[in-house]
């Protein structure tokens, strides 16, 4: 099991990210939370991480903190919750909003997360209710920030192709980000407002 890796943050393009360890490079597929509490390419990175091993391929998954990778590995567990949908939970909100969420019996909140229907939504409340209370502290690695990302092509594009990856359609990502006001926004940052919206509805 690979549970951290140290190395240099090589590419970033959510929901990829490349971390060059020791000139080995390691593919890694992270939540927009994640991705906010990243550096700039070229700068040190450490994450927690979780290797998913199935018939198609071996899967990497990286966290900024142990709290995510502890809620992530619970979600998985959850029947209808594979490792695309646990991101996307990860991505449209916290550990400690979800945490509130089931200790509350926030079913509805949950439905406005992406990809969560109300079948989901209740069958979370009932295999989640005895494990937020295990999930260690937030916070985590402390990661260095310096500078902006380069582009290749407007952020606005690259937060469509980001949302795609993460299972949107085509058509819905475009009407996330045009609902938005982009102007002089970073793709990271259009990306977390599409997915609060989304949360909300």
């Amino acid at each position: 099991m690979i549970a951290r890796l140290r190395g240099i943050l090589a590419h970033k393009q959510p929901p990829f990210l490349l971390v060059d360890v020791a000139g080995v490079g390691y593919e890694l597929e992270a939540s927009m939370t994640t991705f906010q509490a990243l550096p700039e390419t070229g700068a040190e990175v450490t994450l927690h991480t979780h290797l998913m091993v199935r018939e198609d391929g071996h899967f990497l998954y990286g966290f900024a903190s142990l709290a995510e990778r502890a809620l992530f590995r619970s979600l998985i567990r959850v029947s209808g919750v594979g490792a695309k949908l646990a991101l996307l939970i990860l991505s449209g909100m916290s550990v400690e909003q979800f945490g509130r969420c089931i200790r509350e019996g926030d079913t509805r909140g949950l439905t406005h997360l992406p990809g969560v229907g109300k079948k989901i939504a209740e069958r979370l409340m009932v295999e989640m209710r005895d494990r937020v209370g295990e999930l260690p502290a937030a916070g985590g690695v402390t990661l260095p920030r310096s500078g902006a990302l380069p582009v290749t092509t407007s952020p606005a594009e690259e937060a469509v192709s980001a949302l795609v990856a993460l299972g949107y359609k085509l058509p819905e990502a475009n009407r996330m980000v045009d609902r938005l006001d982009v102007e002089g926004l970073g793709s990271e940052e259009i990306i977390r407002q599409a997915l609060k919206a989304a949360v909300r509805g």
